[in-house]
């Protein structure tokens, strides 16, 4: 792909998500959404392969449907309150419709089915902008509207997306299906606390932007596309296979690390909301995804000793943009949990 179109490609994808985010109209956002969406397509599809291809296939059938719905529900409110706010949405019909659109876009369960497979088709740079930046459009509708969506909805698509990123993501081999998975569990935590206290959305959507984007990094730069190439990627650069351990045990919520902030604050809300049963069945769906993350960096580290393996050393480990940017985000995707006394 040339320069010219990626810059293209990329330009269009940061309008379409500013655009929405900015938007108090909901024909503004649905445009934005649309924007987002047929950058990405050329970018998934960009390797001429059929996996590629079928990616691209089921990521615009997905995402053309949600948007369908989203100007659907808005359309049905604006007929009935004859208002185009994003604020607005009162019509119990538009919000369900809305709320259903919104999990087909994020890939909340049970709309999570083409989130793994298009990752899976997709090269590593493209899979960490579907899991992370598409994100940010849609979560930036379900802020502006939380005050308005169905709260037992969310809380039971966000149980089931705890349940499933954790059960589905035990099996799996490949690192992108891993991060997948992993996505859907985490937006599974952020569902569950979008009507009770948005402002933990914010953070928890945070820390899941930082450390996803540090975990792709890494694998981008140790070429790992499965546990396989996990367990040898010392022979490339042993700091960072220590790193992507690290991150790895953020990801799963272990503390003193980040990724456990959030999860101590969505639990301890729930419970003061007396919804223990909600808090327990997440706290025990969160040891599912710490077990393929500890399995994982297990995997990274048991072989950091060269004598461990026979694989061919490479030890020239030349210096790149994405080396910098894991080096960026690297501090706060492991080191914000002393921040949380301050951000309570």
């Amino acid at each position: 792909m040339s320069p010219t179109t990626t810059t293209i490609l990329v330009s269009s994808l940061a309008t379409g998500t500013i655009i929405t985010a900015s938007s108090h109209h909901w024909l503004m956002a649905w445009i934005g959404l649309e924007m987002n969406t047929l950058a990405i397509i050329p970018m998934i599809s960009k390797q001429h392969h059929p996996r590629a291809t079928e990616a691209a296939t089921k990521y615009f059938l997905t995402q053309a449907a949600a948007s369908a719905l989203i100007l659907f529900a808005s359309t049905v409110n604006a007929w009935q309150t004859g208002m185009w706010d994003i604020i607005n949405l009162t019509n119990p019909t538009a919000n369900m419709m809305l709320t259903m659109a919104l999990a087909m876009k994020l890939g909340l369960a049970p709309m999570h089915f083409w989130l793994p497979e298009v990752l899976q088709g997709s090269t590593m740079k493209t899979a960490m902008i579907i899991a992370t930046w598409q994100k940010l459009a849609p979560m930036a509708l379900i802020y502006q509207t939380s005050n308005n969506l169905s709260t037992p909805t969310l809380l039971t698509m966000g149980i089931a997306s705890t349940m499933l990123g954790g059960w589905a993501g035990l099996n799996q081999t490949q690192t992108r299906k891993i991060m997948a998975y992993s996505s859907i569990a985490h937006l599974g935590w952020m569902a569950t606390i979008t009507t009770i206290m948005p402002n933990i959305l914010l953070l928890n959507l945070t820390l899941y932007l930082l450390m996803t984007t540090s975990m792709f990094f890494a694998l981008i730069l140790l070429n790992s596309k499965n546990i396989k190439d996990v367990a040898t990627s010392w022979t490339t650069s042993p700091p960072t296979s220590a790193m992507t351990m690290l991150i790895l045990l953020s990801l799963g919520g272990l503390p003193p690390l980040s990724g456990f902030m959030p999860k101590w604050l969505i639990l301890e809300e729930l419970t003061m909301q007396n919804l223990t049963t909600t808090a327990t069945i997440m706290a025990m769906s969160a040891l599912l995804s710490l077990f393929f993350y500890l399995r994982l960096s297990y995997t990274s580290t048991i072989t950091l000793s060269p004598n461990t393996t026979t694989t061919k050393h490479k030890w020239r480990f030349k210096q790149t943009t994405s080396t910098a940017l894991l080096t960026l985000t690297l501090p706060t995707s492991l080191f914000m949990l002393p921040m949380t006394p301050m951000l309570t």
